[in-house]
């Protein structure tokens, strides 16, 4: 049913590229993937605006959008099979290489070649090279976030908090102060975010990466420290277990006082927010400030199976417009995301972090910025259901033990990787 639903959402995304086809006699069409409907329709309705005046002969032909970013790798993989790939999908930050590694991916080397500014489109080298696999660019990014913390300043007015936590010590003690003064659901700590997120976050936080020389890296003190803390964060605030989707629309209406998600949401929070005073705020860290935060947010790839050199270069043009000037400025300011260039952030978007300082929280962490990892080999998807599972565990209280818990998937997930 959900599927039926992206169809019927793609159709109607596909009616505003129409005009295209008809600016000239000879339109060239691509196809187009991309997950977080929720997020990201805004976005792309007000890209296809100055796309198409400036590119009146491509239409873009939008397909389904993936539900999230495993499902959006699970069906371009299962499209590679079927021989039925759109041109250009948008992938997670996390997902690139599995896709370079299959042959999927297309390096866009080629057609950075034929382009004599594409340095001065200022991509900042950090979020660049996120898609740089043996020194080739095949992914462009998109869109990047960090996790942060959203918070309902009526609800916790209303229970005396004057000062916004710094660290997971001081959210437990407003939860406890949140519910004292009548807040029945004080906190939403987005463990089952896409990827196992939070608990990379955790583990930079410590600046300790989760999966170190291709192999998991849990077995150590950070990653006991990492369950552990997430235990107190569930246990401590007595957190309800909701979906993400959920949790979002509840934090919306205003029930949920404090909501630790990704950036990306904010957009979508802010249109559909009732009325209250949102302020976002750094994530918290252990004691101080976090040492590292994965980098979320997707990238563009090129993964066309046509052979017609015009519909590879449109695919090149659209792929190249979505990521840079106007094109990136847009994810700003219709999500939460982070441009991934400079030209958006320092020409475009000048004043606009001014007028709109809740964006701006994520600017001022991205010197955090660190991989998020993907589990290396084929079993990588179900890893990050392995641990999916034992965080909701953790949270309906069935692993007690962080030492025993943690023990089990450094030998599970270990056995699951590649040798």
């Amino acid at each position: 049913m959900k599927r039926i639903f992206a169809v019927i959402a793609a159709a109607s995304m596909s009616l505003f590229a129409a005009t295209s086809s008809q600016a000239g006699g000879h339109a060239v069409t691509i196809e187009f993937g991309y997950p977080y409907a929720h997020l990201f329709d805004t976005t792309y309705t007000k890209i296809m605006k100055s796309f198409e005046k400036d590119h009146p002969n491509i239409k873009v032909k939008f397909r389904a959008t993936y539900d999230d970013y495993e499902d959006a790798t699970q069906v371009v993989l299962r499209e590679a099979v079927s021989n039925s790939l759109p041109d250009v999908t948008m992938q997670g930050l996390n997902r690139q290489a599995i896709f370079v590694e299959k042959g999927i991916a297309q390096s866009l080397e080629p057609f950075i070649a034929k382009e004599a500014n594409f340095a001065k489109d200022g991509y900042h080298k950090a979020m660049l090279d996120l898609g740089t696999f043996d020194g080739k660019v095949y992914g462009l990014p998109f869109s990047v976030s960090l996790p942060v913390g959203y918070y309902n300043m009526d609800l916790m007015k209303k229970a005396g908090v004057s000062k916004l936590p710094s660290n997971w010590g001081e959210v437990i003690s407003t939860c406890k102060k949140l519910r004292a003064g009548g807040i029945k659901n004080p906190i939403f700590w987005g463990w089952n975010i896409t990827g196992n997120w939070f608990l990379q976050a955790l583990m930079w936080s410590q600046d300790t990466p989760t999966i170190k020389g291709g192999k998991i890296n849990l077995g150590g003190s950070a990653g006991l420290k990492a369950l552990e803390q997430m235990k107190a964060i569930f246990d401590g605030c007595k957190m309800k277990n909701l979906k993400w989707k959920a949790a979002l629309k509840s934090f919306s209406a205003g029930e949920i006082a404090m909501m630790y998600w990704s950036t990306s949401a904010l957009g979508a929070v802010e249109r559909a927010k009732g009325d209250f005073e949102l302020k976002t705020y750094e994530f918290p860290g252990f004691k101080a400030g976090p040492l590292g935060l994965p980098a979320g947010g997707n990238s563009a790839l090129m993964v066309s199976q046509s052979k017609d050199p015009k519909v590879r270069a449109a695919a090149w043009t659209f792929l190249k417009y979505i990521t840079s000037g106007l094109g990136a400025a847009a994810v700003a300011e219709t999500t939460g995301y982070m441009p991934p260039n400079k030209a958006a952030n320092d020409i475009i978007l000048k004043d606009f972090y001014a007028a709109n300082p809740n964006k701006q929280t994520a600017v001022r962490q991205a010197g955090l910025l660190r991989e998020w990892q993907a589990y290396p080999g084929d079993k990588g998807l179900a890893v990050t259901q392995v641990l999916y599972d034992a965080m909701e565990g953790i949270l309906l209280g069935d692993h007690t033990d962080m030492k025993k818990l943690q023990a089990e998937l450094q030998e599970e997930i270990g056995d699951m990787l590649p040798k």
